[in-house]
C-alpha cells in the first residue's frame, strides 16, 4: 500500500497549450508532486501512481515495446483497465511514437463470445501491431486475437524479461496521432477516431482555462472508463496535462458501490468529475433508504460536471436534494456538450450556474422545428437544458435539412469548426468525407437548437421517430414512462421506429421483473396510455427480461441494436425461455 498523491499541483504556471505532445505535458507533469491514485470499490487505495514515477516507468517499457519489433505509428490496442498499467501501457506509447486505442472492458458488452467477436473486430479495424491486457483478461485476448499478425499479445508482465531497445527516443511532433478513440457505437460498429496531439491539446488547453478554469488546487475524482472519451480525455489526459492530482474508482465497482465515489471527493478534496445524468442518479437512489454516509463533505465539489448522454433534469435535482445536507451546491452543477470527434468537449454551462432550463412547446418542436416557450394553449411541453457557449477558437452552426445555416431558436443538425476536431475515422476516408466537408465543418449527428449564444441538445438524428411528420425524440417517450409509470426505473425503456409496409410504427421495449402474464399485459396497458395521452401517439409496447436492453461501450442505450434485436425476434425468444 502507498500513499496517496498530494492535492497541490506541479511546477507553476503551466500552459496547456504550449505542449507539442502529451509526452511532453507528462515531461512538465513529472516535474512535480501530484499524480494518479487508484481505489477499491471500499475506497481502499492500491496504488499511488506519482506523474515522476510514471514518467520512468513508461519510457521504460516504451524501449521494450519498441525491442519487440514496434515501430513509430503502429497502433496498440490496450485494454482499458482502470490501474496504473494502463496508463504506463497509454503514455508507453507516447513516448515511443506509438499510437495506442483503449478497449473496452467485457463488463460492458455482455456475454464473452460477443465480447470476443467485437473486440477482435475492433482489433482488425486499425491494424494494431500488439495488444496489452491485464492478466485477468489475458486468455481472453489471446482468443479474440488468434492468428491475427502482431507482435505481441499479452499482459505488461510479460514484456519484463526483454532486452530494451538502444537508441533515443524521439519526441512525437503535434500533428502526429496521439492516440484512437472509438465511439460509443450508439447507432453504428464503433469507428476509430484519429485525434492528433495538436487537436487533443487544443482541447485540453480550452478546457483548462476556459471551460473548467483549472488551477494547481484543484483534485479530480473519476470512474469513468478509460476507453470513454470523458475518462480518457477529461480524467487521465487533462490531470496530466494540469499536473493536478486525480483518484479513480473503477467503473465496475462504482455500479455496485457508487456511493465510494462521493466518499473519494469527500476524504480528499475532490473539486471537479463528471458523470453522465444517470450516475447521479444512481447515487441518490442509493441513499433513499439507506441514507447519507455519516460526515461526507462534498463542498469543495465546484464542478459536476454532466456530459456522456443527454442531459436528464430530473435525477439532477433529486442528486441536489439529496447531498444538499453534505454541502453539496446546486450551483456547482455544470452541463456540458462534446463529443470524441472534438477530442472531448465543445461547451460548458458557466460555472456555478447550475442547471438553467428552457421549458419548450413540444408540438411546434416537433412539427415547426421550432424552439418557442409553451402558451396558454400548449399541450405538451418538455425542459432542455443548457450547455453553454462554444468553447473559444471553436464555432457552432445549427443547420436544416438542406444544409443551410438556421437562425436563432431554429432547431436542427448542429456542425461544429474548430482546432480541436479529429483527423479522420481511422482508414474510412469515406466515413470521414460524409462527417466532414471540405470547408472544415463537422455534422456532428446531433440535433438541437442555440439560444443566447448557448447550445441546447434535444436529440440525435439516427434516432429520431418520424410519423405522420412529427419528429419524436424517443427519450421523450422512454423519460415519460420511467417517470410516470411507477414500476418502472430509468433504463427500462427503448423506443424506436419499425416500418410495417404502411409507414413507421412505434414500439417501445419495456423491461419487466414481471413473471405473470397478466401483470405484464397490464404493464403494457399502462405504458401504451401513459405514452397516449402524453403525446399523441399509439404505439406497441413490449415487455423483454430484465437487463436485456443493449448498452453502448460507454453505457448508453443503444436504440439501433434494440431495434434489430427486436426484428430478429430475439427479445420474444428470451421472453419465451
Amino acid at each position: 500500500m502507498t500513499d496517496s498523491t498530494p492535492a497541490p499541483g506541479g511546477p507553476a504556471p503551466f500552459a496547456v497549450r504550449d505542449f507539442a505532445s502529451l509526452a511532453a505535458a507528462l515531461e512538465h507533469a513529472a516535474q512535480g508532486s501530484a499524480g494518479m491514485n487508484f481505489y477499491s470499490g471500499r475506497g481502499q487505495l492500491t496504488e499511488g501512481l506519482p506523474y515522476s514515477r510514471l514518467r520512468g516507468q513508461a519510457e521504460a517499457l516504451a524501449l521494450r515495446l519498441l525491442a519487440k519489433g514496434l515501430v513509430r505509428g503502429d497502433r496498440v490496442a490496450l485494454l482499458a483497465e482502470t490501474d496504473g498499467d494502463f496508463a504506463r501501457a497509454f503514455f508507453a506509447c507516447q513516448i515511443a511514437g506509438l499510437v495506442p486505442a483503449p478497449l473496452p472492458l467485457p463488463a460492458a458488452l455482455g456475454g464473452r463470445e460477443t465480447y470476443l467477436e467485437h473486440v477482435r473486430r475492433m482489433t482488425e479495424s486499425i491494424g494494431a501491431a500488439a495488444v496489452l491486457a491485464p492478466a485477468a483478461f489475458e486468455s481472453w485476448i489471446v482468443e479474440a486475437c488468434a492468428d491475427l499478425p502482431l507482435r505481441f499479445v499479452g499482459t505488461i508482465a510479460g514484456l519484463a524479461a526483454v532486452e530494451p531497445a538502444v537508441g533515443d527516443l524521439a519526441a512525437p511532433a503535434p500533428d502526429d496521432l496521439a492516440y484512437l478513440q472509438f465511439s460509443s457505437g450508439s447507432t453504428r460498429f464503433p469507428h476509430a477516431i484519429a485525434v492528433t496531439h495538436r487537436a487533443v491539446v487544443a482541447n485540453i488547453d480550452a478546457i483548462v482555462r476556459f471551460g473548467l478554469k483549472i488551477g494547481p488546487g484543484d483534485r479530480c475524482a473519476s470512474w469513468l472508463p478509460f476507453y470513454h472519451d470523458m475518462g480518457l480525455v477529461g480524467f487521465l489526459l487533462t490531470p496530466v496535462c494540469c499536473a493536478i492530482s486525480v483518484d479513480y474508482l473503477a467503473t465496475r465497482e462504482f455500479a455496485r458501490r457508487p456511493l465510494t465515489w462521493l466518499q473519494l471527493i469527500s476524504n480528499y478534496g475532490g473539486t471537479l468529475s463528471f458523470s453522465p445524468s444517470f450516475g447521479f442518479e444512481l447515487c441518490a437512489r442509493r441513499v433513499e433508504n439507506g441514507g447519507v454516509p455519516e460526515g461526507l463533505d462534498l463542498s469543495r465539489w465546484r464542478a459536476a460536471g454532466i456530459g456522456g448522454d443527454m442531459v436528464r433534469p430530473g435525477p439532477l435535482q433529486k442528486f441536489v436534494e439529496a447531498f444538499a445536507a453534505s454541502g453539496f451546491k446546486a450551483g456547482a452543477l455544470t452541463p456540458s456538450y462534446g463529443m470524441a470527434e472534438a477530442a472531448l468537449a465543445l461547451s460548458f454551462s458557466p460555472l456555478g450556474r447550475g442547471l438553467r432550463m428552457d421549458t419548450l412547446d413540444t408540438d411546434r418542436l416537433e412539427r415547426e422545428h421550432l424552439a418557442v416557450a409553451p402558451t396558454i394553449d400548449t399541450q405538451r411541453s418538455r425542459d432542455f437544458v443548457r450547455c453553454g457557449a462554444i468553447l473559444p477558437g471553436h464555432e457552432v452552426e445549427v443547420r436544416d435539412d438542406n444544409g443551410d445555416p438556421m437562425p436563432e431558436l431554429g432547431v436542427g443538425l448542429l456542425h461544429v469548426r474548430g482546432p480541436s476536431l479529429f483527423k479522420e475515422y481511422f482508414a474510412q476516408p469515406e466515413e470521414t468525407a460524409r462527417a466532414i466537408g471540405t470547408d472544415g465543418w463537422l455534422n456532428t449527428g446531433d440535433i438541437g437548437y442555440l439560444v443566447d449564444g448557448e447550445i441546447v441538445i434535444t436529440g440525435r438524428a439516427k434516432d429520431l421517430i418520424i410519423v405522420n411528420g412529427r419528429n419524436i425524440r424517443p427519450q421523450d417517450l422512454e423519460w415519460t414512462a420511467e417517470g410516470e409509470v411507477s414500476s418502472l426505473r430509468s433504463g427500462d425503456v427503448a423506443a424506436f421506429a419499425v416500418d410495417d409496409g404502411a409507414g413507421e410504427s412505434v414500439v417501445v421495449l419495456i423491461e419487466s421483473r414481471l413473471t405473470e402474464t397478466a401483470a405484464r399485459a397490464a404493464l403494457c396497458e399502462e405504458v401504451s396510455g401513459v405514452l397516449r395521452a402524453r403525446h399523441g401517439i399509439e404505439v406497441r409496447v413490449v415487455p423483454v427480461p430484465p437487463r436485456s436492453l443493449p448498452q453502448t461501450s460507454s453505457g448508453k442505450l443503444s436504440r439501433a441494436k434494440a431495434r434489430a434485436l427486436y426484428l430478429s425476434g430475439s427479445f420474444e425468444l428470451a421472453v419465451a425461455g
